[in-house]
Parts: C-alpha cells; sequence; structure tokens
C-alpha cells in the first residue's frame, strides 16, 4: 500500500460564497495526497458561512476555525491561520485562496519539485483567468537575486506550499510576534522574505498548476495590465512601497541588510540602491523600474519612512 504525503491546506476566506464550492472542491479532489482543509473565515455579509459549515458536517478533512472574527484583509485572516492551526500531524503545508482552481496535480508536482530540489519553501506561475474567458500567465519564476527577497514575494501566496521544517519556524515567529501582527502587509511576501533572510532554499516552479481568478474584489490580483501598473506606480512614488518594505525589515530583523541601511541614508542611500537594482527585483522589467525609481528619488528626495502605520488595505 503506497504511502501519501499529508498536506495541511490553510484557507482564508470573505465574502466568497460565488466561488468557494469551486475551490474546496478542485483542493479535495487532490491527487496522490491526504489533503486537510483548515478555512478560517473573516465574517462575512454574503452565504459563505452556510457553505462552509455544510462542508465541515460532511467531510471530516474540512475543518472551520471559529467564526466571528473581523481581520480586515487577507493577509491579516492567514497570520491568523498561521496563529492558529496546529500542523504537528502533516508533512506539507499549503495556502489556498478562495477563489481560485486547482489542477489536480498541484500538490503532488510541488511535492515532487520540493523533495527532488532539497528545498523547503514552494511557488509557481499561475494562469490568471478572467470571468469573460480571458487567461494570460503571470509569470514569476525569474532567476531570484542576492535581496529579491526585501522587495517582493516569488508568486501568489496561493501557490505556496512549504516543508513542516519551515513552516514551523514561521509559525513561531508569527506566535512569538503576533502582538504586533498588523505592521505586516502581506503574508505571501513575509513567508518569502523570512525564509531566504534564515537561509531556507525556496523553489519558483515555471508551470502554472492553477487557474489564478481575477475579479473586482481581488485585494493584490494579477500584476499585469495599465490599472495595476498605474497602482504600483502610486504606492511606490507616495511613500507606501517604501514603508511596507521598512516594516517588514524591522519586524524580522533585517535591519542591517545592505538595501535597508540604504533606505536610511537619504538621497546618497537612494542612489547606492539604484546602482544595485539589479540585485533587488528578479525579472528584468522590475530591475529596469527599481534603477529608474531610485534615481528619481535621488532628484525628488523623501523625508523618512513612517514606521509602524500598521496594516494598509
Amino acid at each position: 500500500m503506497m504511502v501519501t504525503e499529508k498536506i495541511v491546506v490553510l484557507l482564508a476566506a470573505y465574502n466568497g460564497a460565488e466561488y468557494l464550492h469551486e475551490q474546496i472542491d478542485s483542493i479535495l479532489a487532490q491527487n496522490d495526497v491526504n489533503v486537510t482543509v483548515y478555512i478560517s473565515l473573516d465574517k462575512s455579509t454574503d452565504n459563505s458561512l452556510a457553505i462552509l459549515e455544510h462542508y465541515a458536517k460532511v467531510n471530516t478533512n474540512v475543518i472551520l476555525l471559529e467564526y466571528g472574527k473581523h481581520f480586515g484583509s487577507a493577509g491579516q485572516n492567514f497570520f491568523n491561520l498561521m496563529n492558529t492551526v496546529d500542523v504537528c500531524d502533516f508533512d506539507f503545508v499549503a495556502f489556498a485562496d478562495q477563489d481560485d482552481i486547482w489542477e489536480p496535480l498541484k500538490l503532488r508536482e510541488a511535492i515532487t519539485l520540493l523533495t527532488k530540489t532539497n528545498a523547503d519553501g514552494y511557488s509557481s506561475n499561475v494562469m490568471a483567468f478572467w470571468e469573460n474567458g480571458r487567461e494570460t500567465l503571470i509569470e514569476k519564476s525569474s532567476a531570484q537575486v542576492e535581496f529579491d527577497y526585501l522587495f517582493e514575494s516569488p508568486g501568489p501566496g496561493c501557490t505556496f506550499v512549504f516543508t513542516k521544517k519551515l513552516f514551523n519556524s514561521i509559525q513561531q515567529t508569527v506566535k512569538h510576534n503576533y502582538y504586533q501582527i498588523n505592521k505586516l502587509w502581506l503574508h505571501d511576501w513575509f513567508c518569502y522574505s523570512f525564509s531566504r533572510f534564515n537561509g531556507f532554499e525556496w523553489i519558483i516552479d515555471s508551470r502554472p498548476l492553477m487557474k489564478y481568478r481575477q475579479h473586482l474584489s481581488n485585494q493584490v490580483g494579477a500584476n499585469s495590465g495599465m490599472k495595476s501598473f498605474i497602482t504600483r506606480i502610486k504606492a511606490m512614488f507616495d511613500g507606501r512601497g517604501l514603508n511596507y518594505v521598512q516594516q517588514q525589515a524591522d519586524f524580522l530583523g533585517q535591519q542591517q541588510c545592505r538595501p535597508i541601511v540604504y533606505l536610511s541614508q537619504g538621497r546618497v542611500g537612494y542612489f547606492k540602491l539604484a546602482l544595485i537594482s539589479h540585485k533587488l527585483r528578479r525579472k528584468f522589467s522590475h530591475k529596469l523600474f527599481c534603477a529608474i525609481f531610485f534615481f528619481i528619488m535621488v532628484i525628488k528626495g523623501y523625508k523618512s519612512v513612517q514606521r509602524n502605520q500598521g496594516n494598509q488595505k
């Protein structure tokens, strides 16, 4: 009899009644793995609670956490899962959004690649799709560079799979510092930054093994299109982007990393960051934008990075 790995999937939900059936069914239909799903539902106004209570009633592998809290963002909802769920009986941990569709071999292929490469963290490209039938490959698998973890995630968190060793280490940090967890913005970027900074190996798969649903309620969504690009430009130039970088670095004890030191040096520091922009992002176009941004900041200046603003929605 073949023994299959036990995987716990942490799913954060909020007003997702329209999509929950399709997402959960695709998780429970994963091939060649033993899956248990823990779900944290942010206080919702639709039929999500009834749907999830039904799943938990008819399937012992679906567990709904205590309901009634308001987290205010997907990131904070995931941090609640990371703080709450005991993963000691599982071999791997995965994240899931509420509205995607997983290919049947998503988890099996992730585990196989983790084992083959001896890595502890996994993410992948995704196939973004819209209700009108449009599909676009979202590529995140460009080669990792020295400091990319300080400035970006390695793909959507819904692709993440962790070994128990890595997740236990992340979870201990979250639990120990949960009183200040609202200083963080994105759970996926945080997990990647923690992993790389603490010497864990991370692999980014070029294969898109899930369909990444796009709609108006996406908090971040696919990093494509002019509207998305403009949104990110504004976040950088109004200081929010640098705030997020600095706040997360403070939380993770990354203050002595060279780029974080440069952030505190004003125009001189921005000039230094422009010169090492190729070490800050993975994709060539993002490296170029990073260089241009920091050269502009040399001219424009920015008074200071505001600390401790909490989670930005």
